[in-house]
């Protein structure tokens, strides 16, 4: 991988993360249409969807290659979320840093976590759903995957909801106010990136 210059990039970096159903793709679309930033594709071994394609929303590869892509060191942080391998490529953040804009990545509470030692000044926002019930009713509802599978993401959840602080800020996505949820991330969004702050540093990698 060809090494650029990272010393100095003007921009933030934001993560929007929660746990399935809490809403964080429509939000995010919500979001790209207000505001000017530069997405994170994850690298995925779930198994793509009716109207998905490599890149969209994810880079889709194996689970065999993912563990190749981890025993070569190439992924700034990964994760097995229900069942299924997710990460991201220190080439993608090569990607998007040469588009010297603000950053937007979408990880559980173990990448926060991670991608906040790397890079101290991100702002986290985490997606917090009304309820638990609601949450389940929305997957149900949305009718991507299997009750069983559905109901085996309890336990993930309910972890995830113990790691609230790791997060700078926490929105509620209350049940049909989506326009409401995206405006309040919005706010936040502008007011970090209005902040003046020295150009972020960013580690060689």
């Amino acid at each position: 991988m060809t090494k650029i210059n990272a010393n100095k990039v003007r921009g933030k970096i934001f993560i929007i993360s929660g746990p399935s159903g809490a809403g964080e793709d429509s939000v995010i679309a919500g979001l790209r249409k207000k505001i000017s930033l530069n997405r994170v594709i994850t690298t995925a071994t779930r198994p793509q969807r009716p109207g998905e394609s490599q890149g969209r929303p994810y880079y889709f590869i194996t689970k065999k290659t993912f563990k190749k892509i981890i025993k070569q060191k190439l992924f700034i942080e990964w994760a097995l979320v229900y069942g299924d391998y997710r990460g991201c490529t220190k080439t993608e953040i090569h990607r998007l840093i040469k588009k010297n804009k603000p950053i937007l990545w979408k990880v559980d509470w173990h990448g926060v976590k991670t991608i906040k030692k790397l890079f101290p000044k991100t702002t986290a926002i985490f997606l917090a759903p009304p309820s638990y019930q609601i949450l389940e009713q929305r997957l149900i509802k949305r009718g991507k995957d299997s009750l069983n599978r559905i109901k085996s993401r309890k336990k993930f959840t309910e972890e995830w909801l113990k790691h609230k602080d790791v997060y700078d800020y926490i929105v509620v996505n209350q049940e049909g106010k989506l326009q409401q949820t995206i405006n309040k991330t919005v706010v936040i969004i502008k007011k970090e990136i209005s902040k003046k702050q020295k150009d972020l540093t960013f580690p060689k990698f």
